[in-house]
């Protein structure tokens, strides 16, 4: 575990814990037996980098409002920013997994990415005090925490591609939830958001809401919906000709 330490920049005074944070529940399921896992330490982790960021961004962005503040914290602890953090420090390589899990490919997945990256932040809290966690959140985060000073917050991305819709048509955009997994104390929920019958976004989140959001920043980002909204716009003056 001695890579994995120093990329996160915290030493274990209990190597246990990190073991537990990186431990699956499918291990336990096959095994069939007791089995301690990363949930619980899951659990405590979202509140420790909540707390962390929440922290950051107040100092940070000294004339953001709270609805700002707290769509950037959502963007930032959103289960795609997550693993991604998760990818770049290589912390799949160092999950311990379920036969299946490893089969169908957890090792990658986004869920079990983001929920091992909260695991391990609630390790850290335990092993070493919330000083030590929060020093983990701004070494992990400060790529994200950075690109705030470079440009515009997104701070309503719904609002975005609401207004963006808006412009060529009545027809609002279709927000579904099409599923959740995970633990029904930290449940990841999955939506799409359409348009004319074209899915455009897809998104994960920790409440119904932040699927929401993230399938409406994928949206705006998707080379479909512009093609869609020329077609829109189009349209009117094919109707002027043919009259």
């Amino acid at each position: 575990m001695e890579p994995l330490e120093h990329v996160i920049g915290h030493t274990f005074r209990d190597p246990a814990l990190l073991q537990q944070a990186l431990t699956h529940g499918s291990v336990g399921y096959e095994n069939q037996r007791a089995q301690s896992d990363n949930q619980r330490l899951e659990f405590l982790g979202d509140a420790v980098l909540q707390l962390a960021l929440s922290h950051m961004l107040f100092q940070r962005l000294p004339q953001a409002d709270e609805g700002v503040m707290t769509q950037a914290r959502a963007q930032l602890v959103s289960t795609k920013a997550l693993a991604r953090i998760a990818r770049r420090i290589g912390l799949g390589t160092y999950l311990h997994l379920g036969r299946g899990e490893e089969a169908n490919g957890g090792r990658n997945r986004e869920s079990t990415l983001a929920d091992a990256l909260e695991a391990v932040a609630g390790a850290i809290h335990l092993d070493a005090g919330t000083d030590a966690a929060h020093q983990f959140a701004a070494r992990l985060f400060a790529e994200e925490l950075e690109a705030l000073n470079r440009g515009p917050l997104d701070s309503n991305p719904k609002g975005q591609l609401q207004e963006l819709i808006q412009s060529v048509g009545v027809e609002p955009p279709l927000y579904e939830i099409v599923g959740a997994e995970g633990p029904d104390h930290a449940k990841n929920f999955i939506a799409v958001v359409s348009w004319q019958g074209t899915q455009l976004g897809r998104g994960t989140g920790r409440s119904k809401k932040d699927a929401e959001v993230e399938a409406a920043q994928a949206a705006l980002g998707n080379p479909a919906l512009r093609e869609l909204l020329r077609t829109s716009r189009e349209q009117p003056h094919e109707q002027n000709r043919r009259s």
